[in-house]
């Protein structure tokens, strides 16, 4: 593998910005910060020690389940130098979630943070091939786990090469039942990404400065993975966690660090708006004055005049904030002009895990909020004239779902047209515009996906159901204006619907569902219950006719 190669950039990097931070985080101790060449070390030495203390081959897997922090970048390193394929895991998963994903994987090692070792001791006693579990933090008085910091390697290892086919990430989608869905991301992939982007960071940095970034975004989010830390890494850039996602700490380490770019996504954007203006209408002068001062700043196109308009905003911000790529989720262009009005530049983004994940970044009609961008410099990008779907081709298209070849083959042809699940359009300039989705996937405000079926499979246990469907229900006003909650539709069975009311046969049901989803990860429990007692409109194979139901009950 070429030494160019993004996941194997601290060869290089460590030399380049040796005494730069790469990576920190504030403690309650205060801030931890490790430049890129201690970041180089460390990772160095836990590579050592997988591959000569623990004998870890060449394409092992090796799993990760915590919150983000500087550590999480020297174990997905040391995976990449041992040769093993790193699968970060989503820390908001049930134990039941987590041990369907790591049966489906089989990892030997578990790197696992402090705050997660109850729950690694319990999915271990599941999962037999997990052999090694290491802490990432430094030890606790009662710890008996190895530590990065407790255990002893040297720091002189020799990295394992790979081909650039070869599997660096597997980014599970789902995991309760059936087949959990594993995208294969290969080296390709991750180099594919780091070229495109390259072309394309001039637009938002300028790559000859310092630039503290920002991450909020879990890194077990492939766009957390692939921009928000090996894209910046490879810039030299200064990548800080956060360990809340409260407006006001946000903003003090914005303050503190200079922070000046972003990775997020759409809800928090609208987070952000609701505390600048909760704190404007605060103030009687303010609440008075803004609005004034919004409508002026709608007519004046420099960005410099627009900081100095909003200069109280502004330095909140810590001074240096200039904007951010938003993904994951649609973005509500109320929102977003808000920012672009008083001075900071909002980027909308659309990918998807399949394509690693980046397709678009709209840098070039930023304004234009109906359009996502023109696709990255190695896609080919097609609609298709019957569906409407769009369809993508190039070398960030993933390998493949992993152990799932069937699934695989309807999802990208043979030639190598990748199936989106989303309709959409490309415009004269050759910006895409997506107006809808094939699929079933439900995407909630912070950007995170739900499978419905995988929600049905969990409710399908109860023996009072007779029919279930579970889908998306759009909200109207508020913050969250234009996303969408999980809504369950039950039809329940007639002998449990007999002697009873109305009002106790939704209590009933709405305390089973409840009983139930504890088995999912909180986001994708149904927040909306919907009791219906007359069967649901199916097709002639007896599957549930998702948009009649949703059209029916008007959700």
């Amino acid at each position: 593998m070429k030494k160019n190669n993004v996941l194997m950039l601290l060869e290089d990097k460590t030399e380049d910005y040796k005494d730069r931070v790469a990576l920190g985080i504030k403690t309650n101790y205060g801030w931890k910060e490790f430049t890129y060449k201690g970041i180089g070390l460390l990772s160095r030495k836990v590579a050592s020690y997988l591959m000569n203390s623990l004998n870890v081959q060449k394409n092992d897997k090796i799993a990760i389940l915590s919150e983000s922090k500087p550590e999480y970048g020297a174990c997905v390193f040391a995976s990449i130098m041992s040769g093993a394929t790193t699968i970060p895991l989503d820390i908001k998963l049930t134990k039941y979630e987590l041990i369907s994903i790591l049966s489906d994987c089989r990892p030997s090692i578990l790197f696992v943070s402090q705050q997660y070792i109850e729950k690694a001791l319990e999915i271990q006693k599941s999962v037999d091939s997990i052999e090694h579990i290491i802490v990432m933090d430094e030890p606790s008085y009662n710890m008996t786990l190895p530590s990065l910091y407790t255990i002893e390697a040297s720091t002189n290892c020799k990295w394992r090469h790979r081909s650039s086919k070869s599997t660096a990430f597997i980014i599970y989608t789902s995991g309760t039942t059936g087949n959990p869905k594993g995208v294969e991301i290969s080296f390709r992939n991750m180099m594919a990404q780091l070229k495109d982007m390259e072309k394309i960071f001039p637009y938002f940095l300028n790559m000859n400065e310092r630039i503290p970034v920002l991450s909020i975004l879990p890194m077990n989010h492939l766009f957390e993975l692939t921009v928000g830390f090996s894209v910046f890494l490879y810039w030299g850039l200064s990548v800080y966690y956060t360990q809340s996602l409260k407006p006001k700490d946000i903003l003090m380490i914005m303050r503190e660090k200079q922070v000046k770019f972003m990775i997020v996504v759409p809800a928090f954007l609208k987070l952000l708006k609701s505390g600048i203006e909760s704190e404007i209408n605060a103030n009687p002068v303010a609440k008075r004055v803004f609005p004034i001062m919004f409508n002026i700043a709608k007519l004046i196109p420099s960005f410099r005049l627009k900081k100095l308009l909003f200069k109280k905003i502004h330095d909140n911000f810590g001074g240096q904030f200039t904007g951010c790529i938003s993904g994951g989720a649609p973005i509500d262009k109320n929102v977003a002009n808000f920012f672009e009005t008083i001075g900071i530049k909002i980027y909308a983004g659309y990918g998807l895990s399949e394509t690693s994940p980046v397709v678009s970044v709209n840098y070039d009609k930023r304004n234009d909020y109906s359009s996502v961008g023109k696709p990255l410099g190695s896609f080919e990008c097609r609609i298709d004239k019957e569906t409407g779907e769009i369809q993508l081709k190039g070398p960030a298209v993933m390998k493949g779902y992993y152990h799932q070849p069937e699934l695989t083959a309807e999802t990208i042809e043979e030639d190598g047209w990748l199936h989106t699940g989303d309709i959409g359009h490309l415009d004269s300039d050759g910006h895409i515009h997506i107006t809808g989705r094939i699929k079933n996937m439900i995407v909630l405000s912070g950007g995170k996906k739900v499978f419905p079926e995988e929600v049905e499979a969990v409710l399908e246990k109860s023996e009072h159901f007779a029919e279930i469907c579970v889908m998306g229900s759009s909200r109207t006003g508020g913050e969250k204006d234009g996303t969408e909650d999980i809504a369950a539709v039950i039809v329940p069975k007639e002998s449990f619907m007999e002697g009873k009311s109305d009002e106790e046969l939704n209590k009933e049901i709405r305390d089973e569902v409840k009983t139930l989803s504890q088995q999912l990860a909180p986001y994708k429990r149904p927040i909306n219950i919907i009791v219906h007692k007359e069967s649901l409109p199916k097709t002639t194979t007896l599957k549930v006719k998702r948009k009649e139901v949703k059209a029916l009950l008007n959700l």
